[in-house]
């Protein structure tokens, strides 16, 4: 697959016209929906945590579908083992020789629902695939078709046949990004133009797996001043410091947050990275990758908020637009 070189402000333009499109079927969630698209062209995975009923696989299909990426979705249950999600080899009677049948992990885009109702055994059948975008099976390693995402949802109030996602495999993901309900009249909005046979407004694909390459390369185009690199480093080293915090965030959460930035100023028009844009991410980027001691857990504290008192505490560096 060859890609064309473009520049951050046409990836800008492209991914506000995704996300357009888009709302024409997902309404009123463009903060969760520009997070999400933010971790697509970041190169890496989203975790969408949240209630039934907000939209998570409607989201993940459709900017599947606007994106042109092929959309493969695995329904987590107790019962899942590791090769119904990587393949397996079988036995042809034709040839008397074992052949591998490609999982369904084998997409563009992958919608992992409801990811802690399965096994860690399970789950940590997408950690190679996730960190390495590759699959090693009866001694073959097997690449992955590029791009590759994984959107992975999970309830985050049921407990009951459930698996809490590893540390580990929680790192792998970019961002996690929760969707929240609607407003009032978003709601509205979302009951006037339900159908009573499902159907949904038609969405045009507006891009091919090349442009989503092509727009992920335009990101190292743009430029982070040293400033703002040792922002998001003090950012990082501040969690580990934290008195509510037991394990901060690794290296791996600062170049998420970096990434993430520099798709959020893209998103903005700019080519280069703000302050403002590491604020914008710093959130969804970091704070699933916190271990918060026992007892906030009874207080009620969450790596959101730790994140939000570190925003207030570590200082910014000025505004500074590249030379």
């Amino acid at each position: 697959m060859t890609t064309v070189d473009i520049s951050p402000a046409v990836t800008g333009q492209r991914a506000r016209a995704v996300l357009d499109e888009v709302e024409r079927v997902v309404l009123g969630k463009r903060e969760p929906l520009e997070m999400i698209l933010m971790g697509v062209l970041a190169g890496g995975h989203v975790l969408i945590e949240d209630l039934p009923g907000l939209g998570k696989t409607l989201i993940a299909r459709s900017l599947a579908h606007v994106l042109g990426l092929d959309f493969t979705r695995i329904q987590f249950t107790p019962d899942l083992l590791p090769g119904d999600v990587t393949g397996v080899s079988v036995y042809d009677q034709r040839t008397g020789e074992m052949v591998f049948k490609p999982g369904p992990v084998f997409t563009h885009l992958l919608l992992a629902d409801e990811i802690n109702r399965t096994p860690p055994k399970t789950q940590s059948a997408l950690l190679e695939a996730m960190a390495e975008q590759q699959v090693s099976a009866d001694g073959v390693t097997r690449p992955l078709p590029a791009p590759f995402v994984v959107l992975a949802t999970d309830n985050p109030i049921e407990y009951e046949g459930t698996y809490p996602l590893p540390e580990a495999q929680l790192d792998r993901f970019l961002a996690r990004v929760r969707i929240g309900y609607p407003s009032a009249a978003d709601e509205a909005r979302v009951l006037r133009a339900d159908r009573v046979d499902g159907t949904r407004p038609e969405l045009r694909r507006l891009c091919t797996p090349a442009d989503v390459l092509a727009m992920r390369a335009s990101l190292d185009e743009v430029l982070a001043h040293d400033d703002v690199v040792d922002y998001v480093v003090a950012l990082v080293a501040a969690t580990r410091r934290h008195p509510k915090v037991q394990v901060g965030a690794s290296p791996r959460g600062g170049i998420a947050v970096l990434h993430l930035a520099q798709a959020h100023a893209a998103l903005a028009g700019r080519d280069f990275v703000l302050p403002e844009d590491v604020k914008a991410v710093a959130a969804p980027a970091l704070a699933h990758r916190l271990v918060l001691r026992p007892e906030m857990w009874v207080r009620r504290i969450t790596g959101e908020d730790v994140i939000t008192e570190l925003l207030t505490e570590v200082p910014t560096p000025p505004t500074r637009e590249p030379s």
